[in-house]
C-alpha cells in the first residue's frame, strides 16, 4: 500500500531552515504508480533512471545454464548442521578492540545492516560480557531461588524444563548503544552505532510461575539474580517486574541457546536494559531491599550535568534506525529506493515511525510490517526516489504511550555530554551526491 500524497507530510517548524534551503527539492515521494516503473514490457532499468528499453518479445527462452546448472550439488551429509552461503562470509558480528580493556570484558556487534526481519540469526545475536563465555555443563547446572521465600529450591536443568512451556519474542539491547556518540557523531557505521541490538524468539518458563512454586513472602520486593559466569554478575529487580513478564528461558530461535547467550539458563527481562537479563542464570535471591551491587552503583547509571547519577534506569525507551540505505549500503545511483529500518521499545508497541529526507524538517508516515508486537523489533519502510541530490536521513518512532523519539540536541539539554548510557536520540544519515552516506549529528 502506497503512503498518500500531501496529507502525509508532515513538518517540523523547530528543525532549522538552512536545513530546508540547503535540502530544496530532496524531498521527493512516490506516487501511486508502480515502484518499478509504467508497465510490464518496460525493463527494471526504468527504476534506477536509465532509458526505458522494451523487452523483446522474441527472448522467450530461459537464461543460458550457469556453471552451476551442469553439475551435481553437495548432498545432505555435506552439512550436518547448516551454515550460511560462502558468498555471506563478510556477514558476522564485529567489535571495537579500543573500547575495553580486553575481549573478556567486551562487545560484539550485530550486523543490522546485512538482516532483513525483526529475529536475528543466533550466531548473530550481538554479544556482552563481564568475564567471558563460560563453558557450562547443563547436567551440572542448577539454579537456586532463596531468600524470602516459603519453600527454597535448587532446581535442575531436567526440573526446570518440566514447568508449563513460554514462548516470546523479545529485543535485548545493551544500554550503551550509541554510548559513544554522546559527544559527537564518531562511528560512521550502522554496525557499530546501533548493533548492540537484536531480537529473538525466546522459550522457557515465567519467573512468576517459579516464584510460586517457591512461595513469594510478602515481606519480599526485589529480587537479585546473579550469573554463573567469573564474574558473578548480579543485578536488582523490582519483584513487580519479576512477577510481570520476565522468562528464565532455555531456547532461542527454536534452538538451545548459544554459550555466548547463556547456555542452558538465562533471564530475559522484556523492554528492559541488557545487563539485567542475566545470563547463565544460577541464582534468584528475594528481599525488602535493593543490593546496590557495582553494576548498578558504579556502573549502569546515567551521569548527570550537576554531577549526580541516575540510578535504575532500566527501561529501553524508544529509538529507530534506518537500516538502507547507511554508511555500509550506500545507494549506487539516482532512481527509485525503498527506506528501510527498525524500530522499538520497551514500553510495549511501536504505534507509528515517520521519515524525513531533509533532516528533520519534513515527514511522512512510514508503513509498519507486521508483526507489530511488545517490546520486539518492528520493521518499517517507505518508497523513496532519489534524485543524486544531497539528503538528510531520520527517522523517529512514536510508542503506543505516545512517547516520542528526542533527537541528540534534545537529549543533551536533559542530560548533558557525559553519559554513557540510554542514548535514543534520532539518527541522522547524511547522503552525498555521489550515494555514500556518512553518521552526522544535527545541532
Amino acid at each position: 500500500m502506497w503512503p498518500p500524497g500531501e496529507e502525509n507530510v508532515r513538518q517540523d517548524p523547530l528543525r532549522s531552515k538552512a536545513i530546508l534551503s540547503r535540502l530544496a527539492g530532496t524531498l521527493t515521494p512516490l506516487g501511486r504508480r508502480s515502484f518499478l516503473g509504467l508497465g510490464a514490457a518496460l525493463t527494471s532499468s526504468l527504476a534506477f533512471g536509465s532509458k526505458p528499453v522494451l523487452a523483446d518479445p522474441a527472448l522467450e527462452s530461459p537464461p543460458a545454464d550457469a556453471p552451476w546448472s551442469q553439475s551435481i550439488g553437495a548432498g545432505v551429509v555435506d552439512r550436518p548442521y547448516g551454515r550460511p552461503a560462502d558468498t555471506e562470509a563478510s556477514v558476522i558480528r564485529r567489535n571495537v578492540p579500543w573500547l575495553t580493556a580486553g575481549a573478556e570484558s567486551s562487545v560484539s556487534f550485530s550486523p543490522l545492516q546485512d538482516l532483513h526481519g525483526i529475529i536475528t540469526p543466533n550466531g548473530l545475536f550481538f554479544e556482552r560480557h563481564h568475564a567471558g563465555r563460560p563453558d557450562i555443563d547443563p547436567a551440572q547446572h542448577k539454579l537456586m531461588i532463596h531468600g524470602l521465600v516459603e519453600r527454597p529450591l535448587i532446581l535442575t536443568m531436567k526440573d526446570i524444563q518440566r514447568f508449563p512451556q513460554t514462548t516470546r519474542i523479545h529485543f535485548i539491547e545493551c544500554p550503551a548503544n550509541g554510548g559513544m556518540e554522546w559527544r559527537a557523531a564518531q562511528m560512521n557505521s550502522l554496525q557499530f552505532r546501533h548493533g548492540m541490538i537484536s531480537c529473538a524468539e525466546w522459550t522457557g518458563v515465567r519467573l512468576s510461575t517459579l516464584l510460586e512454586e517457591v512461595g513469594v513472602r510478602k515481606e519480599a520486593k526485589w529480587a537479585m539474580v546473579e550469573g554463573a559466569d567469573g564474574a558473578h554478575m548480579n543485578r536488582s529487580l523490582p519483584l513487580d517486574k519479576c512477577l510481570d513478564d520476565c522468562l528464565v528461558v532455555y531456547a532461542q530461535n527454536g534452538e538451545a541457546l548459544r554459550p555466548e547467550q547463556g547456555y542452558p539458563l538465562r533471564l530475559v527481562v522484556p523492554g528492559w536494559e541488557g545487563n539485567v537479563n542475566i545470563k547463565w542464570l544460577r541464582r534468584i535471591k528475594l528481599g525488602d531491599k535493593p543490593w546496590h551491587s557495582r553494576e548498578e552503583t558504579s556502573k549502569y547509571t546515567d551521569l548527570m550535568p550537576d554531577g549526580i547519577a541516575r540510578g535504575f534506569t532500566w527501561l529501553i525507551d524508544a529509538k529507530s534506525v534506518i537500516t538502507f540505505p547507511c554508511p555500509e549500503k550506500p545507494l549506487d545511483r539516482p532512481g527509485h529506493y525503498e527506506i528501510r529500518g527498525l524500530a522499538w521499545t520497551g514500553n510495549g508497541k511501536v504505534k507509528r515511525v515517520d521519515v524525513s529526507v531533509d533532516g528533520g524538517v519534513n515527514w511522512q508516515s512510514a508503513r509498519l510490517h507486521e508483526p507489530v508486537l511488545s517490546k520486539a523489533l518492528t520493521k518499517f519502510s517507505l518508497p523513496w526516489y532519489w534524485d543524486g541530490k544531497p539528503a538528510l536521513l531520520e527517522s523517529r518512532v512514536i510508542d503506543e504511550t505516545g512517547y516520542v523519539q528526542p533527537t541528540i540536541a534534545a537529549l543533551r539539554k536533559q542530560r548533558g555530554t557525559n553519559s554513557i548510557y540510554h542514548n535514543n536520540g534520532i539518527q541522522t544519515w547524511q547522503v552525498k551526491p555521489d550515494g555514500s552516506v556518512f553518521n552526522v549529528q544535527l545541532a
